[in-house]
């Protein structure tokens, strides 16, 4: 786990998105990773979990979709939060939004180096 650099990328092992399929905002997410990833110069890939009941959710400590999860630790999980099948919201710099913003996911993504 963790990062790397070789051949002049980072190389992360370790990006996790997890969702369920009714919300409407996981592939916002996925796609705002995908760019912050891009921009980063990072070669990671993105491992896609999908959360299909609350026996998964209590399993894997979800606390709602999108969930983006780097080496292991959810950066924007709410303190006191439950396991369970909800959509989440993030706050942004232009208000609650289904996903953290590329900025955001950017910095999350080389703090967690």
């Amino acid at each position: 786990m963790g990062g790397s650099r070789q051949g002049g990328y980072w190389l992360m092992s370790d990006v996790e998105l997890r969702y369920f399929d009714s919300c409407p905002h996981w592939q916002l997410a996925d796609s705002r990773l995908q760019e912050a990833i891009a921009q980063e110069g990072f070669d990671a890939e993105i491992t896609y979990t999908k959360v299909q009941t609350a026996e998964d959710a209590d399993r894997l400590d979800f606390i709602g979709s999108p969930s983006i999860v780097i080496k292991g630790v959810d950066v924007w999980r709410p303190r006191g939060a439950e396991p369970g099948l909800a959509c989440r919201m993030y706050a942004t710099d232009d208000g609650p939004q289904g996903s953290p913003t590329v900025k955001q996911l950017r910095a999350a993504l080389t703090d967690l180096l």
